[in-house]
């Protein structure tokens, strides 16, 4: 079902294996000095409290704030060696209480994968899934390719289907409408990736009103406070936010940095748990989905997801940091 779970008991998340040394490694590895990590911090997901959620504006549905993606961390083949993270990232994730997956049939075998995972593991249910439209036209082409995701996902519906890229949007959006109608979606959306494409998503929501929209947003890819974020609030449109880190990118600029003390002192002790929060950190954002293979990564992202967001002046002290 699509809700947020409660979460799981303190031994299935110590069989999660989420311990303090691993977050500690984790926030090294993502360029934060071990003695950059405050002692206030939360030691383990099993000790930060519960997930932090929002809701959907248009239903008050509830989902939390930290999800996953799965372009190029799914695209694997099905060798032990690249399943087996896999699988541990899956278990931390829905451990955790976290819910949301976000995919596409245009990742190449990344739904086939989720839904293998799944499948395997019997998560299927608790997952918040959501797909795509992506890269076709016409109303056959989009429902001959929705029902193969649902095959692919081993599923008979999906939380969210997204028109993609906005390829063929009007047509797509009203299939995606036709198909919430039957009940085989709950939710319809609209995505892009990158900040040129940002009026343009815009203006589709604006004539639109689509339960979502998925946008880029990051410490340096602030365009969509200009538009697109003012008015899914004022649309009630939820907001699902891709490439929080750049595509990496982020990290190799800060592998020598300690975060700013005004960000490190608010318990937040790794650079991605400080991006994320600042993507969280804008009131229209309802979700963030990093992608990662790496099960300790996915521990650390989840800690993103607990305690108060960043103040202003925390925000604007992760930004310095990149002037």
């Amino acid at each position: 079902m699509y809700t947020r779970r409660k979460f799981l008991t303190s031994t299935a998340i110590a069989a999660a294996g989420i311990s303090l040394a691993a977050c500690r490694e984790q926030a090294q590895a993502n360029g934060v000095p071990q003695s950059a990590a405050p002692a206030a911090a939360p030691a383990t997901v099993a000790s930060a409290g519960v997930l932090n959620s929002r809701a959907i504006p248009s239903s008050g549905e509830k989902i939390p704030v930290i999800g996953m993606g799965t372009s190029g961390s799914f695209e694997v083949g099905n060798s032990a060696e690249e399943l087996d993270p896999l699988r541990e990232v899956l278990k931390r994730f829905f451990a955790a209480g976290a819910t949301v997956i976000d995919t596409a049939p245009t990742y190449s075998v990344a739904e086939d994968v989720m839904g293998e995972l799944l499948a395997a593991q019997g998560l299927t249910a608790q997952a918040w899934l959501a797909t795509k439209l992506s890269g076709v036209s016409g109303r056959d082409a989009g429902l001959a390719q929705f029902n193969d995701s649902l095959r692919r996902l081993r599923t008979d519906k999906v939380a969210l289907l997204q028109v993609h890229n906005l390829r063929d949007v009007k047509t797509q959006l009203a299939l995606a409408r036709e198909l919430k109608a039957e009940g085989k979606v709950r939710y319809v959306g609209v995505t892009h990736y990158v900040e040129s494409a940002q009026d343009e998503l815009a203006d589709i929501v604006q004539a639109e009103k689509p339960d979502f929209l998925q946008i880029n947003y990051s410490v340096v890819s602030r365009g969509a406070e200009k538009r697109v974020l003012p008015l899914a609030q004022d649309l009630g449109v939820a907001v699902m936010i891709n490439r929080a880190f750049e595509d990496g990118k982020l990290f190799a600029q800060v592998r020598d940095k300690a975060l700013p003390e005004a960000v490190a002192t608010a318990g937040v002790s790794s650079w991605a748990q400080a991006f994320l929060k600042f993507a969280l950190s804008h009131p229209a954002v309802t979700v963030v989905i990093p992608a990662t293979g790496k099960p300790d990564r996915q521990s650390d992202n989840l800690l993103a997801g607990y305690g108060p967001d960043l103040d202003e002046a925390q925000r604007q002290a992760l930004i310095a940091a990149f002037a």
